[in-house]
C-alpha cells in the first residue's frame, strides 16, 4: 500500500509500505476517512533532518506514515483480541496514543502523558494517511452509528481537542466565549459551543475563516488584523470582558489577548501548539484572579463523549470540512492547507 510521509521543508512523498499484518492484541483498520490536522503543518514545515521535533520518524528512524485522525472499519484481528475489544466490520476511532498501559497518566486514559514515553500514531508510529492501519486493540473507540466517518475522523484530534478544552473551562448557557484562531480546532470550538448555549465572539485574521464561525454560530466575528478586539470584546460585554478566552491559534498576541480580554475572575485556556507568550502576571492575572490552563487533546474516555455529544446533540460536524482529497492528491492538499485560509481538510477512501 501507499502512504503518505512528509519529507520536511513542506515536502511530502507517497511511498511503498508492507500491507500491516496484526499481531498479538492487534487490529486492522481500513481507513475510510483520515484527517487533516493543524499539528500536522508543524511536521510538514520542519526543516529536512529534524528528526524529534520535526519529521515523523518511528524508533529505527524509518519515516513513519503521516495522519493521526484515524476512521475506518476493523477488518483483521490478531491473537487475543476479544469481541468487546473489536469485531470484524465494528466502525471505529482511533485513539491515536499508546503507551506503557500501567503508569497513573495511562491507567485513567491519559496515554499521551505516559511517564515511559509514548507512541504517537502519525508521528513516531504508523498514521493514517494511507489505506489500511494497524493499531493495539485497546486504542480503538466506538463510532456511534449516526455519525459519519469523516465526523469520527474531526473527533479524533481536532474536535475532540476543542470540546475537551471548553469542558474543562465550564463552558455553560448565556455563558460569553471568545476564541481566537479559527482554524478546525477554533472552529470546533465556535460550533460546540454555540451548540451549549454560549454567546461566541470569533477572532481571526482570515475573512474565510471568520465567514465560516459565522455560518457556525458565531455572535460576532472580529478581524483582528483590521480591528483590536480587546476594547470591542469588551464593548460587546457592557465594558466587563469576556467570561472565557480560549486561543487556538498558537501565535503570542493571541494568547496574549485571550488572557487580556477576560473579565475579573474569568477563565483562559489554551490549545494551540508552539510558540511562547509574554504576560503581566500582576495586571494580566493576579489582579483579576483568573484561571489560566493548559488543555493538551483529551484522554480515551473523551474521545467517545464527544462523539456522543455530536450524535445525540445531531450537531452537523461534516461542515468543519471545506476540501475533501483523494490520497493521491496529497500534495496539492497540503500546499492548501498549509496557506490556513480553509476550514479542515479530509482523505477519503
Amino acid at each position: 500500500m501507499r502512504g503518505v510521509v512528509f519529507l520536511g521543508d513542506r515536502e511530502l512523498a507517497l511511498q511503498e509500505f508492507p500491507d500491516p499484518s496484526p499481531g498479538p492484541g492487534e487490529v486492522v483498520v481500513e481507513i475510510k476517512a483520515s484527517g487533516m490536522c493543524g499539528s500536522d503543518l508543524h511536521t510538514y514545515r520542519a526543516p529536512k533532518g529534524g528528526a524529534a521535533a520535526g519529521l515523523g520518524l518511528g524508533g529505527d528512524g524509518s519515516p513513519v506514515i503521516a495522519g493521526h485522525e484515524p476512521c475506518g472499519v476493523v477488518v483483521a484481528r490478531g491473537s487475543g483480541v476479544t469481541d468487546s475489544q473489536a469485531t470484524i466490520g465494528q466502525r471505529v476511532m482511533n485513539f491515536h496514543y499508546d503507551g506503557c498501559g500501567v503508569c497513573q497518566h495511562c491507567r485513567t486514559g491519559w496515554t499521551q502523558m505516559c511517564a515511559a514515553g509514548a507512541t504517537v500514531y502519525g508521528l513516531t508510529g504508523h498514521g493514517a494517511h494511507a489505506p489500511y492501519m494497524l493499531m493495539p486493540a485497546e486504542t480503538l473507540v466506538p463510532l456511534p452509528d449516526e455519525l459519519s466517518f469523516v465526523e469520527g475522523a474531526a473527533v479524533s484530534c481536532g474536535a475532540g481537542t476543542a470540546y475537551n478544552a471548553l469542558r474543562r473551562m465550564g463552558i455553560r448557557g448565556g455563558s460569553t466565549l471568545a476564541v481566537f484562531g479559527q482554524g478546525p480546532v477554533g472552529l470546533a470550538a465556535t460550533l460546540f459551543a454555540s451548540a451549549m448555549g454560549a454567546r461566541v465572539f470569533a477572532v481571526d485574521i482570515a475573512p474565510e475563516r471568520l465567514a465560516l464561525a459565522q455560518s457556525f454560530g458565531a455572535e460576532q466575528t472580529i478581524n483582528s488584523a483590521t480591528q483590536d478586539a480587546g476594547p470591542l470584546l469588551k464593548e460587546l460585554t457592557h465594558g466587563q470582558g469576556v467570561e472565557f478566552a480560549l486561543d487556538a491559534s498558537g501565535a503570542p498576541q493571541a494568547r496574549a489577548a485571550a488572557v487580556r480580554s477576560c473579565r475579573a475572575w474569568g477563565t483562559a485556556c489554551f490549545v494551540g501548539e508552539g510558540n511562547t507568550v509574554t504576560l503581566d502576571v500582576s495586571q494580566d492575572m493576579l489582579r483579576k484572579q483568573l484561571t489560566l490552563i493548559g488543555s493538551w487533546t483529551f484522554n480515551i474516555t473523551g474521545q467517545a463523549d464527544c462523539a456522543r455529544f455530536v450524535a445525540d446533540n445531531h450537531i452537523a460536524l461534516e461542515r468543519l470540512f471545506t476540501h475533501r482529497f483523494a490520497l493521491d492528491e496529497a500534495e496539492n492538499a497540503y500546499q492548501l492547507f498549509d496557506q490556513q485560509t480553509i476550514g479542515k481538510g479530509v482523505f477519503v477512501f
